[in-house]
């Protein structure tokens, strides 16, 4: 099966060596800041310098049938988080319904939290109502967020990657990032998306 082919167990095992995976994560995302930005934009790395190299993240779980003991996402966010450096502010586990998710934000927020990651609710069945929610309350959106991480996904698991509706926004002085709950489609997301740009976005947000 292709999405098994190209499987994430090869970047979990680089991972577990810490040194190798971070080499790898530095080259790749250095290499395309030097194409994507050099011409144009001089304070392209300026903004690496000065982004806050710690962000209190909190972590949500929107699922109906995962418990804490079964939920690998929400620990893969959590552990690769923690993997580069950055604090993880609180992790709870709840239902898909709209007042559980604006509770989370506002315990986030109590929290000191920069950052707020939610798993699962992003597909089109009648309970996925996380992207609803989140999409409710954004003061901006980071359309780019969900483009890319679909444009990702097709890479691995081809026209299925259109079912995704993973999305991300500001909300009261956090960073909204909402994913797919597999533990595959977290690690992309993280690994590809959401850790090298969030210190970058972080900081954007307190100008």
């Amino acid at each position: 099966m292709a999405h098994e082919g190209h499987d994430h167990d090869d970047h979990d095992h680089g991972h577990g060596h810490g040194h190798h995976h971070h080499h790898g994560h530095e080259h790749g995302h250095d290499h395309s800041h030097e194409h994507g930005h050099e011409h144009g934009s001089p304070t392209a790395a300026e903004h690496k310098v000065h982004a806050p190299v710690h962000v209190s993240a909190f972590v949500v779980t929107c699922s109906d049938s995962r418990d804490e003991s079964k939920d690998e996402s929400g620990r893969a966010l959590r552990e690769l988080l923690e993997a580069e450096g950055h604090s993880v502010s609180g992790y709870r586990l709840i239902k898909d319904e709209p007042e559980s998710i604006r509770a989370m934000l506002k315990e986030a927020r109590e929290a000191g939290a920069r950052a707020v990651i939610f798993n699962g609710g992003t597909g089109i069945s009648r309970r996925d109502s996380t992207v609803e929610t989140l999409q409710g309350l954004f003061e901006k959106t980071l359309p780019g967020f969900g483009e890319l991480f679909r444009m990702l996904s097709y890479a691995e698991i081809g026209s299925a990657a259109m079912m995704s509706r993973a999305t991300a926004g500001t909300y009261e002085g956090m960073i909204l990032f909402a994913l797919p709950g597999s533990p595959k489609a977290v690690r992309l997301g993280m690994r590809k998306l959401i850790l090298p740009e969030l210190g970058h976005a972080v900081r954007e947000l307190t100008r």
